[in-house]
């Protein structure tokens, strides 16, 4: 569409990363910056990550919790990112963690436009064991292990199009049109 930015035209998540690439400290740094800069509701930052680059004990703790199907491909990225949101409780000083969920999309959002600035792509998925995360990094009762992010480069020859492509990734990227996500709904 003219007018979108390129980077969110060009997004896409791969499920093929390639095993060679190494993300350095730098940007993991850059990756976490863009995260802590998302809104959220009052300010609160209702969010906090679990960060595993591949080839650390941490990476090895996460993988082990991957679902037969994440398993086969999520290994591969640069880092794994478990994503976790402050539940709401009612007694506490959170006054505004009822939107915890919704402000950690944000700052994942961010966290993956930042990647595809500087050439990584990100794969947020839900296929693993929250409660076998949540025990192996002692995450306590009130915040939640809600989603996991693969980062890294594509694989080569991973993408959306070509000979080579990635099998699991679509030739073309089919969104529903504006007027079917307008309310009422179609």
């Amino acid at each position: 569409m003219a007018g979108l930015h390129p980077i969110l035209g060009s997004r896409y998540s791969p499920t093929s990363f390639d095993p060679d690439h190494v993300l350095d400290e730098a940007d993991m740094a850059l990756l976490l910056e863009a995260a802590r800069w998302a809104p959220s509701a009052g300010n609160s930052q209702p969010w906090a990550f679990i960060v595993a680059r591949r080839g650390t004990a941490e990476h090895t703790r996460l993988v082990r919790h991957l679902a037969g199907s994440s398993a086969v491909w999520a290994p591969s990225a640069s880092l794994l990112v478990a994503n976790l949101s402050h539940r709401f409780v009612e007694d506490t000083d959170w006054e505004f963690s009822e939107f915890s969920v919704y402000d950690l999309g944000q700052a994942v959002a961010h966290m993956s436009i930042q990647a595809q600035a500087i050439g990584l792509h990100v794969r947020q998925f839900r296929a693993f064991d929250r409660d076998g995360i949540a025990g192996e990094f002692g995450v306590p009762e009130h915040w939640e292990v809600t989603t996991l992010a693969a980062i890294g480069r594509a694989a080569p020859g991973s993408g959306r199009t070509g000979a080579l492509a990635d099998i699991n990734e679509p030739a073309v990227r089919a969104r529903r049109a504006v007027d079917e996500i307008l309310w009422p709904l179609a």
